[in-house]
């Protein structure tokens, strides 16, 4: 048997491999690409960015805990015109070698959604955008937009006319039915969506009685969330006709392995690239050589695989 075949079909997205890294923990790639050649991964999705620049929490922002980190960044960014004037131009170059170049945005309102996913997609400079519902709605008192089915379904309908690129819909764990959610933003108009993002938590200080996050509570990711996104993913697979782009506790090819078995077509790194910058190249390794360990020619056998009892 000779190479295993990595390429997968992300909906309108050919990806050379399944792995992609995560918002959030990956800065716009110009520091890990310091580390390693970029170009082995599927693709990297860069820092969210809002319609404004935004400082984000107040210190500490970061926490760790067992089996994993609670961060409270408060997606601190440039903001979308310096994104596309200065973070984004650097990257173009690896969409030439079929390294794709997906944006993320995220915001406090409609509006906000709106504009910051129309300016990404007229720049020309994304190959897709993930949209970030995870933040609260603050001209609508504060629910988070990706908590409720309906305002999901509104959010994501309005951006979908303004995104002449494949839109992400990035859900919230931090919900009682999320097969509900998967469906409101299929509705909306996403072509594909990622699961899961953070769960939300906090760390306290025995001694001084007091949050160890500045902004009390905070995203909890890394190997501990695993099996809830392991769930999550599996249950949106069965109930929703759209490719999943699995997330959460990836550190190994054999978490890609199981991630594709729940019914993701493509597997995003996130944390792990705080706790190893050299993470996501050696899980493509590690991806492929499971693949000829266990005679499978191509990764897509894998996709969906999941026996059940």
């Amino acid at each position: 048997m000779g190479k295993a075949r990595l390429g997968v079909q992300f909906g309108p997205l050919k990806l050379k491999n399944p792995i992609l890294t995560m918002s959030g923990t990956f800065g716009f790639g110009q520091e890990l690409g310091e580390y390693y050649d970029l170009s082995v991964l599927g693709g990297i999705i860069v820092k969210a960015v809002t319609a404004k620049p935004r400082i984000g929490n107040p210190p500490p922002r970061i926490a760790e805990t067992a089996g994993g980190i609670l961060n409270a960044i408060g997606i601190q960014n440039p903001g979308v015109d310096a994104a596309i004037a200065e973070e984004l131009p650097p990257l173009q170059g690896l969409r030439k070698e079929g390294t794709l170049v997906i944006g993320s945005v995220s915001g406090h309102s409609f509006e906000d959604y709106n504009i910051t996913t129309k300016k990404l997609s007229d720049s020309g400079l994304v190959d897709a955008i993930e949209l970030n519902i995870s933040c609260p709605n603050l001209k609508g008192g504060g629910l988070t937009f990706g908590t409720d089915p309906a305002t999901v379904k509104k959010v994501v309908a309005g951006v979908r006319p303004l995104c002449d690129v494949p839109l992400i819909v990035k859900l919230s764990p931090n919900v009682t039915d999320i097969v509900e959610i998967a469906r409101s933003a299929g509705a909306g108009g996403a072509d594909m969506l990622s699961l899961i993002n953070t769960l939300t938590g906090m760390a306290i200080d025995a001694v001084t009685r007091r949050p160890i996050l500045g902004n009390v509570t905070g995203g909890l990711s890394g190997p501990a969330v695993k099996p809830v996104a392991l769930r999550m993913v599996h249950e949106v697979s069965q109930a929703v006709d759209l490719p999943i782009l699995g997330i959460g506790g990836v550190i190994s090819g054999v978490d890609v392995v199981e991630y594709l078995l729940a019914g993701a077509t493509a597997v995003g790194v996130g944390t792990a690239n705080i706790l190893d910058p050299l993470a996501a190249p050696r899980i493509v390794g590690e991806l492929e050589e499971f693949l000829l360990r266990e005679k499978i020619e191509s990764v897509e056998e894998l996709i969906g695989g999941l026996l059940l009892p």
